[in-house]
């Protein structure tokens, strides 16, 4: 899982960026649910960039629509 640039974020149509957003909180849960589990994660920072993707996507979402 790669981190989303800003900027890719910004060229995505607000639709990309929902669906986008759909398809990274479902990773995630899927990840913490592997973790929860008990089973060891592929990646251990996979978690942590999802977040940080999400968090991307919702901090810009915000900014468009003040």
């Amino acid at each position: 899982m790669a981190l989303l640039r800003t900027a890719e974020i910004r060229e995505m149509s607000p639709e990309d960026r929902t669906t986008k957003l759909h398809e990274l909180e479902d990773e995630l849960m899927h990840e913490r649910g592997a973790a929860a589990m008990g089973g060891a994660p592929a990646s251990p920072g996979k978690i942590r960039a999802i977040r940080t993707n999400i968090a991307r996507i919702l901090t810009i979402q915000k900014e468009e629509g003040k």
